[in-house]
């Protein structure tokens, strides 16, 4: 007989099965083993190949509860509460205080003379515990304990955002002597938080208002602010040897910048700032506004606004460096909310993925030219070009027009003139090498102080350095830094160099200091990739003379030896004034864990080898106070002068 065909079609029916035997009951899932301590060794060793969430789920990353932004905040705005995302990587050096490989907590508190007890690191369950062995999160927080924990972890996490790939791709170095931050917790009473480098240490101290006791210790802004602080005095030390009010604000600057940014990265923040303005982020926002509980002790909703329209001609002759820091932090905030739009409006993204691109974004555009300043004396102009230069290496052919925005806002501010916009503008996309009498190679150059000292002296012609400074190597780095698509860049190979030359100060503007002779720092940062190309060449120079070789080379020469004698000019100049109207002091006195003096002069004056210098006092600090903005700082109780 033929095969009967078998049935097709939708409506078709299967053939029936005999019923499948019955399965034994489901075991039950076994429970994931504790990862073992050599295990958790070799993922923080492979860390930088996985992803976030693995690292979570893998408890290489931590969870830690950390105030969103302060308590006065969590009180008013219920959405900022804790930071529900927050994680700090897990490192072997963890440990009591809490401790870990670049930060040491010390609980010394100047006003009382006692040390509180150390938080005491669970490595067992990944946690801290209080002195009744009470874990440290949401529900323990009125214990010194947690604010200890709560500004070393906001600490650890601003860390990764400067030297992470997106910021500055390398390992940061102090600017003191020694690998860990001294952290202070409860440093004494009174309105202030500050770095200070000479005692290594982040001051944070605490105040009564409206009956209430404020920690400064509890606001990631200003603990994110002063570490910006301790940052820039890292990568840049020199810039504490400066007379300029402009180089204590460029500090501030920096300061407010990473409180901003940093806060940026929190989804969550993000998404409160999409629903309160709209996307708009022309309104005032928790975003703009800095360190708001610390604020309304002078009866303000904060102590610092990223939104207002300064201008660089209204900001330059004020004397204090606080409210000159605004123009600089308002014009970033400008290129912040132009990128913003584009992305809204014209790529017509979300309000959520334009935030999120902004805050990726600004990171790089931010954090990575910081490689690119001077070594010296920095003003907001050669910040201002650093920011557009980093953008051209990243992002050479420009296709959304964003150095044109950049431009734009720098220009508005004025903080670049119309005649360098429109040299800016011209400039190439990559520059021209410079032409070397003596090669080496990059990576020869990167290996050591000294090889790159010789490359240095083996072309003092065609960089432009006097064949009679004593030349130094001030700091030499590689870094990996990342595009805003997360790509790799070519290594850097970052060389400062800098030397001094001897400066009589004669008349009788100089007071006291009439007759003596003083330094003027001179120098320069050049940055190369890996292949020898310049990437960026940014210089102070002196009045020592310069070689000549060609006659093609005279108006280069020329135009330096200019440069430099402008330079000298404006240093007499400035430090003159700064005499003139008692704002030099000797050396402060630091006290017990370097707290903080009533009142520091602005400039502190010390003689080395018979040569008298000036410099930055030590405390770099948040306070400010609006009645103070045309006053010479150092003036008042509590006003930090630097």
């Amino acid at each position: 007989m033929p095969t009967k065909a078998k049935p097709v079609g939708r409506t078709a029916k299967r053939a029936a099965k005999p019923p499948a035997p019955a399965k034994p009951p489901t075991a039950a899932a076994p429970k994931l083993k504790r990862i073992t301590a050599d295990g958790r060794v070799d993922l923080y060793s492979a860390r930088q190949y996985l992803d976030s969430g693995t690292l979570d789920e893998l408890t290489v990353n931590i969870p830690f509860d950390v105030y969103f932004q302060d308590p006065a905040v969590r009180e008013a705005t219920k959405a900022y509460n804790f930071d529900e995302s927050f994680t700090v990587p897990w490192e072997p050096g963890i440990s009591d205080g809490p401790t870990s490989a670049r930060f040491v907590v010390i609980d010394y508190d100047g006003t009382t003379g006692l040390i509180n007890p150390s938080a005491k690191w669970d490595k067992t369950e990944n946690v801290f515990r209080d002195v009744n062995k009470v874990v440290l999160d949401r529900n323990n927080l009125d214990t010194p304990q947690f604010h200890q924990v709560n500004v070393w972890a906001t600490l650890q996490n601003a860390l990764d955002f400067y030297e992470s790939g997106a910021g500055l791709g390398r390992r940061i170095s102090w600017g003191f002597e020694g690998n860990r931050l001294i952290i202070v917790p409860h440093a004494g009473y009174g309105e202030n938080a500050y770095y200070d480098r000479d005692s290594k240490s982040l001051q944070f101290y605490y105040f009564d208002y409206n009956g209430e006791r404020v920690h400064t210790c509890l606001s990631a802004d200003i603990i994110n602010h002063e570490f910006g602080h301790a940052v820039l005095d890292g990568v840049r030390p020199l810039y504490r040897e400066s007379v300029q009010v402009e180089t204590a604000a460029f500090h501030e600057s920096i300061g407010d910048l990473s409180a901003i940014l940093i806060a940026f990265r929190n989804t969550k923040l993000r998404k409160q700032i999409g629903e309160v303005t709209g996307g708009d982020l022309d309104k005032d926002n928790a975003l703009s506004s800095l360190a708001e509980q610390f604020g309304r002790k002078d009866e303000e909703p904060y102590l610092r606004t990223a939104l207002n329209k300064l201008t660089y001609k209204e900001v330059k002759d004020s004397p204090s460096h606080h409210y000159m820091s605004q123009v600089m932090t308002g014009a970033m905030f400008d290129i912040l909310r132009d990128v913003y739009r584009y992305n809204r409006d014209v790529r017509e993204h979300s309000v959520a993925q334009s935030l999120w691109f902004t805050a990726s974004r600004m990171q790089n555009l931010t954090i990575q030219p910081l490689d690119l300043l001077p070594p010296v004396d920095v003003t907001f102009a050669d910040y201002a070009e650093a920011v557009l230069r980093a953008e051209q290496i990243v992002n050479p052919t420009d296709p959304d027009g964003y150095r044109g925005l950049m431009l734009k806002a720098f220009g508005e501010r004025g903080l670049l003139s119309k005649a360098r916009i429109k040299e800016l503008k011209e400039e190439p996309a990559v520059l021209s090498p410079v032409e070397m009498r003596v090669f080496h190679e990059a990576s020869e150059i990167a290996a050591s102080r000294a090889n790159a000292y010789r490359f240095l002296d083996d072309n003092r012609r065609q960089l432009l350095i006097p064949y009679g400074a004593d030349l130094v190597v001030s700091d030499l780095s590689t870094a990996v830094k990342f595009t805003t698509r997360r790509r790799r860049q070519a290594k850097h190979v970052l060389l400062q160099y800098v030397w001094r030359e001897d400066v009589p100060l004669e008349g009788s503007e100089f007071g006291q200091f009439n007759g003596q002779t003083t330094d003027l720092l001179c120098g320069a940062t050049l940055a190369l990739d890996i292949d020898g190309n310049l990437l960026a060449w940014a210089r102070k120079p002196g009045i020592l003379p310069l070689m000549r070789s060609v006659r093609a080379e005279d108006k280069k020469v020329d135009r330096e030896a200019d440069a430099g004698t402008l330079r000298r000019k404006a240093f007499l100049s400035s430090l003159a004034a700064r005499i003139q109207a008692g704002n030099v002091g000797g050396a402060p006195a630091g006290g017990a864990m370097g707290l903080l003096q009533k009142s520091i002069a602005p400039l502190n004056s010390y003689v080395v080898d018979g040569t008298v210098r000036f410099g930055l006092a030590p405390h770099i600090g948040i306070g400010d106070h609006a009645e103070d903005q045309h006053k010479e700082m150092g003036d008042r109780s509590w006003s930090i002068s630097s």
